[in-house]
């Protein structure tokens, strides 16, 4: 079914007694990573943290962008497992084209880093929001609009009880008026991210108001979650219920000898798997030879039935027609006999003659109707 369905990884929580685990399977072969939560933060724990309210929705109806971050290079000295574990997080995403690939479809960024010293892999997930770049909190309201601190208040920006704009714009943080003094034209120009490294020109539009091409943006990364920290335990070939040699475990280790002897056993059963497979299939063809033999026999009977029923109609035919024939010959012959019988016997005596034609006369054979 995974491939019919386009499923190429299958992620499965199970909660024990010592820790939360995780285990991803790479669907259709293999292999199988395990995982141990060694922490963990929903969804929900990191939206209820953040100070800005987030509506979820529209953003994963496009793949993220995948950052793999601090990974060691394939090296001799690198573990054999890690390029493993790299490539297992690197496939569970689709690849994304930088070509063909449009501004606005970027929405979300997931990061997975490997900690050295730990031994664990750090997950998180990010969405990417641009903002006016170059204009203080008060100015970015006016351009952009109010936003509702909750869904019951309007998203109108109030300033009743201003007698100026300037008292909302220049005003400093924490002064409940205008005689409180006013920011300088120096203050009021940081930028959202706070730097002009993180400030960009738009290649394209992007989503939100006023985000368009050639604008120069201050670009920030939201978390939205989940956050996890994974400590690999365990790789395995192939699938759950199919699974062959132990890659890589991170509590037991084995010798060489114990190795080579689990590759000789795990070897045997797959011959042994592979030739019961090919009995089986023996099986099957042989099953469908016979059946397709009783077939073929069952309609040469039925056809050898047919034809002798139509044989036995042709015969009763040709019976019927020599029949009618044979009656038909014999009423001429008698008509015939009697015409000689009269002009041979004209000078005798009407008696005799009539006597001589009553024992002369051959009598009719009778005929059954029937078939033969």
């Amino acid at each position: 079914m995974a491939p019919a369905l386009q499923v190429s990884h299958l992620l499965a929580f199970t909660l024990t007694d010592v820790a939360p685990s995780l285990r991803i399977v790479r669907l259709s072969a293999g292999p199988t990573l395990s995982f141990r939560i060694e922490r963990y933060s929903l969804i929900k724990d990191i939206l209820n943290t953040s100070r800005r309210a987030r509506s979820i929705g529209m953003e994963y109806l496009s793949a993220p962008l995948l950052v793999l971050a601090s990974f060691p290079p394939a090296s001799p000295t690198t573990p054999p497992h890690t390029p493993l574990l790299m490539k297992t997080f690197q496939t569970m995403f689709p690849p994304l084209s930088p070509q063909t690939l449009t501004l606005s479809s970027a929405r979300r960024v997931v990061l997975v880093s490997y900690n050295a010293d730990r031994e664990t892999v750090d997950f998180r997930h990010y969405l990417i929001t641009v903002k006016p770049y170059g204009v203080s909190k008060r100015v970015r309201r006016v351009l952009e609009g109010a936003t509702a601190k909750t869904p019951s208040t309007p998203s109108i920006l109030d300033l009743g009880n201003e007698k100026d704009i300037a008292d909302f714009v220049l005003r400093r943080r924490g002064d409940p008026g205008p005689d409180g003094g006013y920011e300088s034209a120096a203050s009021s120009t940081e930028s959202v991210a706070g730097d002009d490294g993180d400030a960009v020109d738009l290649a394209d539009d992007y989503v939100g108001r006023n985000n368009k091409k050639g604008q120069r943006r201050a670009v920030r990364l939201d978390e939205i979650g989940p956050r996890m920290e994974l400590r690999l335990v365990k790789i395995v070939e192939g699938i759950p219920g199919k699974e062959g040699n132990v890659i890589y475990h991170h509590f037991v280790k084995k010798t060489k000898k114990e190795i080579a002897e689990l590759k000789a056993e795990h070897a045997a059963k797959a011959k042994l798997k592979k030739e019961r497979r090919e009995e089986q299939e023996r099986n099957v063809q042989r099953k469908k030879a016979l059946a397709e033999s009783g077939h073929k026999k069952a309609e040469g009977e039925d056809e050898d039935e047919a034809m002798d029923d139509d044989q036995d109609e042709e015969d009763a035919e040709v019976d019927e027609d020599e029949e009618d024939e044979f009656d038909e010959g014999s009423d001429n012959w008698d008509d015939n006999e009697e015409i000689e019988d009269s002009e041979d016997d004209a000078d005798e005596d009407p008696e005799s003659s009539e006597e001589e034609e009553e024992v002369k006369r051959p009598v009719k054979k009778s005929r059954t109707k029937g078939k033969r």
